[in-house]
């Protein structure tokens, strides 16, 4: 925080007129309630969580609470609470409180209400969170001591033409509506009015970022190259398989896209399995033609690994020099690395993170590809290509976007999608595995490894925790072992050092080991076609393109997969749906629909891909679709008719945006 402009973005979790007191009588579900009464008894007992830095032992609490204007009681539930919770209530004691109403076996209850909430209907309760450690009442307090005067001084970043379209408040009222300052008796209407503002805002905001970052990328010279008919041609007989026709037709627009003159920025996008490392091989060979670096960066080192050992099969007859580059290099062969690169004797280097640290220096960068683009962040993916200006960058996901989120976080790139999936992929069975159904499973699983095939068992943590009821690898091993004595366990995660990382991989690889126990880094770039068996522990912990991607890891030979996905013995009505999303579905693209509903669409500018914690405060494409169509639309229009206030926000957004250093 350095302005009061940055303090006053700190807005309320909780901002509405007070509810006036009221009988338990006017209990309704899901509505806000305020009410007063009498203790007439507690329960603790002691929850599964710890906080603090000596782990303290957390609470969970109920207050029977007596009406004090009816004979009604009811429940109210504070969950995680600290031990002097038994402390701050007392038998008898008066309480008044807000919380909202919900149902619990057919009878209401409270859950976490605010105690001694502003009681006139006249007040307005403000409810900030808590900040780094800042309370929300001490930020609230210091959010009160600044002048009305000072929201005077608040610039208007929207255009006339929308305010006037959309007959929104303007900068000054919505940032006072937000904070509790405006008038109560219009609050609801202007709250309301104010929150569509904010959202348009996000999206109108965004949508220019996208379109300007787009622009400097074009405003960068490229050096133009062509090919030939037969140079096309000649790239089929790199791979021992026919290309499918959407990958010839990614090729295509890869070959366009070099011819332009400046950097290529294309997105391959396409479910798991159906062929975007065959486009990047083929990207590469036409980069090598030219004379060009080619930098391929992955997000795991078993990835990287995976890569370099298909291109050095893929191109073992060419008269290139293909190197691995990961943070586990040692320091010897990297410094040896480093230098060839630098000289330009490296053609291609497959590596990690360390791509795009400082040390990294290229001799004639050519092309940046990025694989599993989710992974990294908008930031890194630009770091990679300022490597050298003019550099041309492909990135390849296996989570396949929907059209939303096309164009608000990849707007600023070109997008090829590979929707044909090559014909040795075959069908994985997918099902949901309970308690009732486990000893079915587990017999089902020997009858595969007895016919000689191979199984993934994942689990969400390595080892046990003390506040997660949840597998573990280290637990699932043990067991998995005294099931199947007869046959090779083998363990992989991210604790373990490289060395062992990979032996357990070749072993894999080999069939040395049957069973492989692991977390989550075989989710991307494993390929073992033997492995036909996905069983994945506590799937309620992943997402949904999560579990689609670990899914995609077996039935990649000539034998169906088969993916189990085991939940604990409860679990909610809700995350039973999900995961009947993936027990219903294989299309990525409708999968990838549902998790954008539940999970958030991430961070459009910075580091973090996924997640509701994203650059919007307001907005979310999953729920103000109508809204980012109207903003989508407006950014547009605007581009084309250019008011004044966007030439000043383009200028502002490129001091922003870390493209490169030429722009």
């Amino acid at each position: 925080m350095e302005t009061i402009q940055d303090l006053l973005k700190i807005f309320p979790l909780r901002c509405i007129p007070a509810p006036t007191l009221l009988s338990f009588d006017h209990l309704e579900e899901d509505e806000l309630f305020m009410g007063e009464g009498k203790i007439l008894g507690m329960k603790f007992q002691p929850a599964f969580g710890r906080r603090g830095k000596g782990k303290v032992q957390l609470f969970n609490a109920t207050l029977i609470v007596k009406d004090k204007h009816s004979d009604s009681d009811i429940p109210i539930k504070i969950f995680n609470a600290y031990p002097n919770i038994n402390k701050k209530f007392q038998v008898n004691d008066p309480v008044t409180f807000l919380g909202k109403v919900s149902l619990f076996n057919n009878s209401f209850q409270i859950v976490n209400p605010t105690f001694n909430p502003p009681s006139s209907g006249k007040d307005i309760i403000i409810e900030y969170p808590t900040v780094n450690k800042i309370s929300g009442k001490q930020i609230e307090k210091l959010i009160n001591t600044i002048p009305h005067s000072v929201f005077d001084l608040l610039k208007e970043n929207l255009p006339v033409e929308s305010i006037n379209k959309y007959q929104f408040p303007s900068k000054k009222e919505a940032i006072l509506t937000l904070h509790g300052r405006s008038n109560v008796e219009n609050f609801k209407a202007l709250h309301k009015r104010t929150t569509h503002r904010m959202i348009y805002e996000e999206f109108l905001l965004s949508q220019i970022k996208v379109i300007t970052r787009k622009g400097a990328v074009k405003s960068i010279p490229a050096p133009k190259m062509t090919f030939s008919k037969i140079n096309l041609e000649s790239f089929s007989q790199l791979f021992p398989y026919q290309l499918t026709k959407d990958q010839w037709k990614t090729i295509l627009e890869v070959q366009s896209d070099l011819s332009k003159g400046y950097p290529m920025m294309r997105l391959v996008q396409g479910d798991v399995g159906c062929g975007k490392t065959s486009v990047a091989l083929v990207a590469a060979k036409m980069m090598t033609i030219h004379q060009y670096q080619v930098a391929f960066m992955c997000p795991t080192e078993s990835l990287a690994q995976q890569h370099y050992k298909n291109f050095l099969e893929t191109f073992e007859e060419q008269a290139l020099s293909i190197s691995l580059l990961t943070g586990n290099t040692k320091t010897k062969e990297k410094k040896e690395i480093l230098s060839r690169l630098e000289s330009g004797e490296i053609n291609i280097i497959i590596g990690t993170h360390s791509l795009f640290q400082e040390t990294t220096v290229f001799n004639n960068l050519g092309l940046a590809i990025i694989d599993e683009q989710h992974k990294f962040g908008v930031e890194q993916r630009l770091s990679l290509m300022a490597k050298q200006n003019g550099c041309h960058t492909l990135i390849m996901t296996a989570t396949p976007i929907p059209r939303t989120l096309q164009l608000a976080q990849y707007g600023d790139l070109e997008i090829s999608t590979i929707k044909s999936i090559p014909s040795n992929r075959k069908k994985i069975s997918t099902r949901i595995i309970k308690k009732a159904l486990y000893e079915k499973y587990l017999s089902f699983l020997k009858t595969r490894l007895e016919m000689g095939e191979q199984a993934y068992i994942v689990a969400p943590s390595i080892e046990e925790s003390e506040t997660m009821n949840i597998k573990n690898v280290e637990e699932i091993f043990e067991q998995y072992q005294k099931i199947f004595p007869e046959f090779n366990i083998g363990v992989l995660h991210g604790k373990l050092d490289a060395d062992t990382k990979s032996k357990a991989l070749e072993d894999f690889n080999l069939n040395n080991i049957q069973i492989l126990i692991s977390t989550t880094v075989i989710e991307v770039g494993i390929d073992v076609h033997n492995a036909t068996v996905m069983s994945i522990y506590n799937p309620d912990r992943f997402g949904l393109s999560s579990l689609h991607q670990l899914r995609g890891r077996v039935g990649r030979g000539g034998k169906p997969g088969f993916c189990f996905l085991i939940t604990p013995n409860q679990v909610s009505s809700e995350i039973l749906t999900r995961l009947k999303v993936i027990e219903q579905f294989s299309d990525g693209f409708k999968i990838s629909e549902e998790d954008l509903k539940i999970r958030g669409e991430g961070d459009l500018f910075g580091n973090n891909q996924s997640g509701m914690t994203n650059s919007y405060q307001f907005a979310s494409l999953a729920n103000h679709l109508d809204i980012f169509q109207q903003a989508y639309q407006d950014s547009i229009d605007y581009f084309t008719q250019s008011p004044d206030w966007l030439k000043s926000q383009i200028e502002e957004f490129k001091r922003d945006l870390k493209v490169s250093s030429t722009i």
